[in-house]
C-alpha cells in the first residue's frame, strides 16, 4: 500500500473500466484471424463491462446484484487482477483474497496439504507464515486425514471447505465473494457467514455478488445494481434491492405481456382485469377456463415485488372461461422457495360463490391480505381455477408459481413464521 496514501482514500477505485470480449461462433474462425494476423475479422465484440465507475472505502463492506450476465464476476475478476480492462483504470490498494470460484487454483494431483502450501504461497505468504496458520487452517476445513491424500479424490464439500479455509486464513486486506457461500452445506455456510462477519468487524474491505437480496441487506453497508455491464444504482442495501427486484420484475412483465398494459382498469373503479402472467413454467388443467393475469397490489395500486410483515395486500386473479363452468372456483396457492406450501385457500372455501359463468367471460378475484410474520425469503404464488367445490372439483387451469415476491425482514423470526405466544413464569426457592 502506498505510503503517501490517507486512511479514508478508497482502497478499490474504477474509473471507467470496460472489458471485452471477441466471441466466435466457431473455433474455425479465430485460426482464420490468427493465421491473417487480425486483417479479417471473424468474431463479435460483447462488452462484459462498460464505463463502470467505484470507489470502496477501507472496511466497507459492498454488494453487487444484478442480471445473470450484468458483469458482476467480471468486475471482482478484475479487481482480483485475474483479468485485465480493456480500457479505463482499476487501483487496489491491498492484499486480496478472492472467493470467487472456490478452488480454482488447486491441483487436483496434489494433496490437500500441497495446495495449502502452494495456494498459500501465490498469495504472498511465506512457508513460516503457512506453517503458523496450517492447524487453524485443518481445523476449519475438518477433513481429517483427508489433507494427505489428492484433492482429486475429494467430495465437493471437502475441496470447499479446504479452499475456503485457505482464502481466509490468507489475512487479506480485501475479500472478494462472488456467490461461494451458497454451496456446502448449512453448517458450513452458518461457518462461513461467521468468519465474514468477523473480517467485517476486523475492518477488513468486502465485496460480495450475491443474488439473495437478504444477505444483502444484512451484511452490506453499500450496494450497487449492474445490468448489461453498466452500473445503473447505488446506494444503501435496501434501496438497491429495490431497484433490482423492480428491474427484474419490470423485465418479466414485458416478455409475459408481449406489450399490452398489464393492468385494465375499469372506469367504474371495480376490480381491474390482470392480464400478464409473469412466470409460466408448469401448466396444467381440463382447459374450461384460463388463468389470464395475476398481480399483487398494495392498497394505493402499486404493484407489489417486495412485501413486509403487517402489510395490507390485494391478490388479483383474473381468469378467462373458454367454456360454460356453473359452479368456477378460483383459488391460490402460496410456497416458500424450497416449494413447501405456507397456505393456500379459494372463493369457495373463504365462503364467495361465485356465478356460473358461460364460455367468454371473465372475473377477476380479490383476495385481501394482512402478511403475516413469516421467515423472511422469496415466495411465490400458484393460481389456479376449478369447477365444482371444495370437495370435488375438476382442475381447468393451474400455474405452478405464476408470481413471486420477496418478503423483507422487519423482526427476527424463527422457523417458518412468527406465532402469537403468551409467556408466564415462577421462581422457585431452593
Amino acid at each position: 500500500m502506498s505510503s503517501n496514501r490517507k486512511p479514508d482514500d478508497p482502497i478499490i477505485s474504477l474509473r471507467k473500466v470496460s472489458k471485452k470480449y471477441p466471441i466466435y461462433d466457431r473455433p474455425s474462425q479465430k485460426l482464420i484471424e490468427l493465421l491473417t494476423l487480425g486483417r479479417k475479422q471473424r468474431h463479435r465484440e460483447f462488452w462484459a463491462l462498460r464505463d463502470v465507475d467505484l470507489e470502496v472505502r477501507p472496511g466497507t463492506t459492498l454488494g453487487l446484484v444484478g442480471p445473470n450476465g450484468s458483469g458482476k464476476s467480471t468486475l471482482l475478476q478484475l479487481v482480483a487482477g485475474i483479468l485485465t480492462q480493456t480500457r479505463g483504470d482499476c487501483y487496489v490498494h491491498g492484499s486480496v483474497a478472492a472467493l470467487l470460484e472456490l478452488g480454482a487454483g488447486f491441483n487436483p494431483e496434489f494433496t490437500g496439504r500441497d495446495n495449502v502450501y502452494m495456494s498459500g504461497a501465490i498469495n504472498g505468504l511465506t512457508r513460516t507464515q503457512i506453517d503458523a496458520r496450517f492447524d487453524d487452517i485443518l481445523d476449519f476445513a475438518e477433513i481429517g486425514d483427508f489433507i494427505e491424500q489428492p484433492v482429486k479424490t475429494y467430495s465437493s464439500g471437502m475441496f470447499v471447505r479446504l479452499a475456503f479455509a485457505v482464502a481466509i486464513h490468507v489475512d487479506p486486506e480485501i475479500l472478494l465473494v462472488d456467490e461461494a457461500l451458497a454451496v456446502g452445506d448449512l453448517i458450513f455456510q452458518h461457518r462461513c457467514i461467521n468468519r465474514i462477519r468477523k473480517m467485517r468487524q476486523e475492518g477488513k474491505t468486502i465485496l460480495f455478488v450475491t443474488h439473495d437480496l437478504q444477505a444483502l441487506v444484512r451484511f452490506c453497508d453499500r450496494a450497487i445494481l449492474l445490468d448489461k455491464g453498466r452500473k445503473i444504482g447505488e446506494g444503501s442495501p435496501a434501496e438497491v434491492a429495490q431497484q433490482y427486484q423492480a428491474l427484474v420484475f419490470d423485465r418479466e412483465r414485458r416478455e409475459a405481456g408481449e406489450g399490452e398494459d398489464w393492468i385494465q382498469h375499469e372506469e367504474d373503479g371495480s376490480l381491474p382485469e390482470i392480464n400478464t402472467i409473469p412466470h409460466i413454467h408448469n401448466r396444467f388443467g381440463a382447459g374450461g377456463a384460463e388463468i389470464q393475469g395475476i398481480v399483487l397490489l398494495s392498497p394505493d395500486g402499486a404493484i407489489v415485488n417486495e412485501a413486509r410483515a403487517g402489510e395490507e395486500l390485494q391478490l388479483l386473479v383474473s381468469v378467462r372461461v373458454k367454456q360454460d363452468l356453473e359452479n368456477p372456483i378460483v383459488g391460490v396457492t402460496i410456497r416458500d422457495r424450497l416449494g413447501t406450501e405456507v397456505t393456500a385457500t379459494n372463493s369457495s372455501y373463504e365462503g364467495v360463490t361465485l356465478p356460473a359463468m358461460s364460455a367468454g367471460t371473465a372475473v377477476t378475484v380479490a383476495f385481501g391480505i394482512k402478511m403475516p410474520e413469516l421467515r423472511p425469503g422469496s415466495y411465490s404464488i400458484s393460481p389456479a381455477v376449478a369447477s365444482g367445490n371444495i370437495w370435488e372439483h375438476k382442475i381447468e387451469d393451474w400455474i405452478d408459481n405464476a408470481y413471486i415476491f420477496d418478503l423483507a425482514e422487519t423482526d427476527l423470526v424463527y422457523g417458518m413464521m412468527r406465532w402469537s405466544f403468551d409467556v408466564a413464569y415462577r421462581t422457585i426457592s431452593s
